[in-house]
């Protein structure tokens, strides 16, 4: 008996790897199938083309000219002009403009891994629905079953006339009320296994691969532990915390916009023959240098204002989401307590269920007495196995979520 007990154990165990092996293959899935995912990718790698953008030198100038009356020179008449000029912002002004596109990718970043996330405890929340609901369609099958026996044990006793037709009528309501609950939970399955080939952005009619029974999985980190990785580690969060990096490198970019800008740059003119019949040498001007000088101060002072201003506000915002994500997050703690807490309980009350309605069974067999108690133990025995498979998929659920807040 113990090595048939011990046997049993391996299976269950061995199934449960390879639907947690599964369930990982479509979450791979979903991460590479997905369009909203994708759409979240190429806004960060957009993101990452601005920091060269920002990083260059404006463009240079060059400008020609050409004299419609030639200017007398010694050297003789002036013919053309050729003017070059580059213009050189304040020193460690390109740098701040690029450390603000840096920044804001990371933040886009920390947006398609939040979008990562979400999806994929969107992906495990349908997953373990899928799971409740073919579970509860075959407990409710079994259960169809014995109602089955239960009638043909009343149209045995109505026929040796040791009772009335009322037992087989109470038991042909129940079996009606089990067959539309039947027929509710299948079309839900099938609403069900669509919405998750969605998700993974497949045929909708993908055969999706389901464990008879779902895994049992425990949180090992403390509450304390587990809020201090969200702080950490939250995508929502550390988004915020990039933006904010970004707008301190908008600030010393606003500072630096109030320095002047220096141009170096270069005329070149063409000479032409002069009246001595000789021609005249072209002149090369070097060095040209020019400043641009911000005189309007309010302008640079408002700037620098202004950035200060959102760095506060993004400041609060952040601390805004972290409370928010708490209480969030004890919600969900709160779930998987209960859930777990509810495993023990319903799997002692299915036991106890199913010893009473051996004893109403052959109570009724033996004295025709107790068809209403047997037929109300058996709700029972229903409502129990309903609800311990429910629990189970609660607790995963949200552990699945809080893994979720956690960025993982």
């Amino acid at each position: 008996m113990k090595k048939i007990m011990l046997i049993c154990i391996c299976i269950l165990s061995l199934q449960s790897m390879q639907a947690q092996e599964q369930l990982q293959e479509y979450l791979e899935t979903a991460a590479l199938n997905n369009p909203g995912l994708k759409m979240k990718f190429n806004e960060y790698m957009a993101a990452l083309e601005v920091a060269p953008q920002q990083s260059s030198l404006p463009d240079p100038t060059v400008v020609f000219g050409y004299f419609i009356l030639p200017v007398e020179t010694r050297e003789g008449p002036q013919i053309a002009k050729v003017s070059a000029n580059q213009m050189f912002p304040w020193f460690g002004s390109l740098q701040a403009k690029e450390e603000v596109a840096v920044q804001a990718a990371k933040a886009k970043y920390e947006a398609f891994e939040e979008a990562k996330s979400m999806l994929f405890n969107e992906v495990k929340a349908t997953y373990f629905n899928l799971y409740f609901t073919r579970k509860a369609i075959y407990i409710m099958s079994e259960n169809r079953g014995v109602l089955e026996l239960f009638k043909t044990l009343a149209l045995t006793k109505i026929e040796t006339g040791k009772a009335t037709i009322n037992d087989e009528l109470r038991v042909e309501m129940e079996l009606a009320d089990l067959e539309n609950q039947l027929a509710l939970l299948q079309d839900k399955y099938a609403l069900l296994s669509i919405m998750f080939n969605n998700l993974l952005n497949v045929d909708k009619h993908n055969h999706i691969s389901i464990p008879d029974l779902l895994w049992d999985d425990q949180i090992i980190l403390t509450k304390e532990a587990l809020l201090d990785s969200i702080y950490g580690n939250n995508h929502q969060l550390q988004s915020l915390e990039y933006q904010y990096e970004s707008l301190v490198s908008r600030e010393q970019a606003a500072e630096k916009a109030g320095f002047p800008n220096i141009s170096i740059g270069i005329d070149y003119t063409f000479i032409g023959k002069g009246e001595n019949n000789l021609s005249g040498k072209d002149a090369l001007l070097f060095p040209k240098i020019g400043l641009s000088i911000p005189l309007y101060r309010n302008k640079y002072k408002a700037m620098v204002k202004e950035v200060v201003y959102l760095q506060a506000a993004k400041s609060d915002e952040k601390f805004q989401k972290e409370v928010v994500l708490e209480s969030i997050f004890e919600n969900a703690f709160k779930d998987y307590t209960d859930g777990h807490r509810r495993i023990s309980h319903f799997q002692g009350q299915s036991l106890l269920a199913k010893q009473s309605l051996t004893l109403i069974e052959s109570e009724y067999s033996n004295n025709n007495k107790g068809f209403e108690e047997m037929l109300r133990m058996e709700r029972k025995l229903l409502k129990y196995a309903l609800e311990l498979e429910k629990a189970r998929v609660d607790k995963l659920a949200a552990m699945a979520f809080i893994q979720y807040l956690m960025g993982q």
